[in-house]
């Protein structure tokens, strides 16, 4: 019987600086883009396939300033219009799911994310803005009921190539880089993010899934 090889997986992670401003907001512009169901993009640049078209509640959104080479993917904001009479106190929390660029806009949200800035029964006048001035601030994420996870994606090819995103990523953390650490040689290689929260590795030897899930100081990890 041959020996099987094991991989650890550590994800290392970006925490932001504390920011002890009362008021965090930042002034901006946001729109929101086609979809006849209201939820997001399944092709979105972040690489989540159907995880971002229905996470969070399809509250998601596409940007551009805050795109940050892709380590933006994942992230999480609060968004709020600022349309007297029309738009919510609290606005709407949004998962960063895609990039694009719009009207001088930081965000481009689902229509479902646009509509629930509105107060009740006035969504449809909100939409009919188009574009609308908001404050946005980043907000630690939460996925109620979701430990982080990790999709295998489907371009990858046993055993030559494998890319692999990581998804519910909660709190409000950077992913930046991984090492990937082959348990019986003892090697440990760095990777970078290829685009999004996602990474790619050649040549590799392991098996078809991810299993043992854990955390420690250095950040997440498991074995594949």
């Amino acid at each position: 019987m041959g020996l099987c090889q094991y991989y650890l997986l550590s994800v290392v992670m970006l925490l932001p600086a504390l920011c002890y401003s009362q008021y965090s907001f930042t002034n901006s512009r946001a729109t929101y883009y086609g979809s006849p169901d209201g939820l997001g993009t399944p092709t979105g640049a972040c690489g989540f396939g159907g995880y971002g078209r229905n996470v969070n509640d399809a509250n998601v959104a596409g940007v551009s300033r805050l795109w940050n080479n892709g380590a933006g993917c994942g992230t999480c904001y609060q968004v709020r219009c600022t349309v007297p009479e029309i738009c919510t106190d609290e606005g709407v929390s949004v998962v960063v799911t895609d990039y694009g660029e719009g009207d001088d806009t930081d965000f481009i949200l689902s229509p479902r994310a646009y509509g629930r800035m509105a107060v009740a029964d006035k969504s449809e006048e909100l939409y009919s803005h188009g574009v609308v001035d908001v404050e946005f601030e980043r907000v630690p994420c939460r996925f109620r009921g979701y430990n982080v996870m990790f999709k295998v994606h489907e371009n990858s090819r046993y055993p030559q190539y494998l890319a692999v995103s990581m998804l519910y990523v909660s709190g409000q953390n950077d992913v930046l880089a991984v090492e990937i650490w082959q348990v019986i040689t003892y090697k440990l290689t760095s990777k970078q993010l290829i685009f999004g929260p996602s990474i790619a590795c050649n040549a590799f030897v392991g098996a078809e899934g991810l299993s043992r899930l854990g955390a420690d100081e250095k950040g997440f990890r498991c074995s594949i």
